[in-house]
């Protein structure tokens, strides 16, 4: 030990704490693929983005509105996660799912393809649902109406179909636009003018009736279809509606030009993070 009055030799001073060593370029970009990795790998796990193509669910959902999925309410539960709420999907319920009857056009390799929707959940397996004039009855009580969909100009015969379901049943030479299949099963499903939910099937109504293609014209959804119900809107973006039909790059490069400039002016910023419901 030093003795009072002189000082400490510099062998004695306590060391100067290392610096942390520099993070290498690699290591840089294998942290920043990890996180991606992970947040990828949870977003398919228990959500996913779905983009609103359509107005069929006006105004309720808008087309170029983003939302979050949660995919895990509507999942088998499972013993390994007993602090995970699962429930099986419930009448007024906003769900995502693969519409039963395939696309009219194959993919490139001739396999039939299956739309993935958002519709209103309207009939619960055991439910009588009919509609008079544009109200849906469940059980023999009408509904409240939607705000808008039924003010949107429709041919006369559609109407009849659309808004007297299932009292004007279709054929196959005049299916009002309904799918073959479904206009030959329909018919299996009527007691006394009410169509009949069966066992393990789902009625799906947009809000916006219509200019909506739904249970009505393509059949019941299985449960087994239903993928999860919409959280949240994360981003709302003007968009035309027929922008999801315009293919190839360079119009696929416009519409990223267009976001690009006008990301702040017609983004629907009082519709971000907005709870759907």
């Amino acid at each position: 030990m030093a003795r009072k009055g002189t000082r400490e030799s510099a062998s004695d001073a306590p060391p100067a704490p290392a610096a942390p060593p520099n993070e290498t370029p690699f290591e840089t970009i294998a942290g920043i693929c990890s996180v991606l990795v992970i947040g990828l790998f949870a977003l398919e796990l228990l959500g996913q983005n779905f983009v609103i193509p359509s107005g069929s669910m006006e105004d309720t959902l808008l087309v170029g509105d983003h939302l979050l999925v949660d995919r895990i309410t509507f999942s088998p539960a499972t013993s390994w996660m007993p602090l995970v709420h699962h429930r099986n999907p419930q009448r007024g319920d906003i769900v995502v799912f693969y519409r039963p009857a395939p696309q009219p056009e194959p993919d490139a390799d001739g396999n039939p393809v299956y739309a993935i929707l958002v519709k209103r959940l309207v009939g619960m397996p055991g439910d009588r649902i009919h509609l008079h004039d544009g109200t849906v009855f469940i059980n023999g009580v009408a509904q409240p109406m939607p705000k808008e969909g039924l003010d949107t100009p429709i041919a006369p015969s559609e109407r009849a179909y659309a808004d007297e379901f299932p009292s004007v049943l279709p054929t196959v030479e005049d299916s009002h636009g309904a799918v073959t299949t479904w206009v030959v099963d329909l018919p299996n499903h009527i007691e006394n003018g009410d169509l009949v939910v069966p066992p393990g099937k789902y009625f799906m109504m947009g809000d916006h009736r219509h200019a909506s293609l739904d249970s009505r014209f393509w059949g019941l959804v299985p449960r087994e279809n239903i993928m999860g119900r919409p959280l949240f809107n994360y981003w709302s973006f003007k968009t035309p509606e027929d922008q999801e039909d315009k293919k190839g790059l360079g119009n696929q490069l416009a519409w990223m030009g267009h976001v690009a400039i006008h990301f702040f002016t017609d983004t629907r910023w009082s519709r971000t993070f907005h709870r759907v419901r």
